[in-house]
């Protein structure tokens, strides 16, 4: 894939719950630019009833993957309130060495093997 200067590369990064696998995906692979209406007056009353139900069919397609996507939100957030209960409110990063991280990443020192 050849991109031009000043272009926008659109990604979606997908972590696998289970498996730990990340996938990264175009985002126009799954979503669809907004067509404009045709020229209302040039369809007859079927293609009008036609577009109707495409147009209804889209939506209730798109409100049940919403659904979806709000119980995977639940639960994920269900999940990370027992974990803070867990450990008492405290976060895995509060454990985290962010200077010792920012010289890693800069390459100032080597990280531990």
């Amino acid at each position: 894939m050849k991109l031009e200067e000043g272009s926008i590369l659109n990604l979606r990064l997908t972590v696998e719950a289970f498996s730990g696998e990340i996938h990264i995906t175009k985002q126009s692979d799954e979503r669809r630019q907004v067509e404009a209406l045709p020229n209302l007056a040039s369809l007859s009353d079927a293609d009008l009833k036609r577009l109707i139900e495409e147009l209804q069919h889209e939506e209730h397609e798109v409100s049940y993957r919403r659904r979806i996507l709000h119980g995977k939100i639940d639960i994920l957030r269900a999940e990370l309130v027992a974990r803070l209960q867990k450990s008492g409110g405290r976060s895995v990063l509060d454990d985290v060495d962010v200077d010792r991280l920012t010289d890693i990443l800069t390459g100032k020192t080597a990280p531990d093997s």
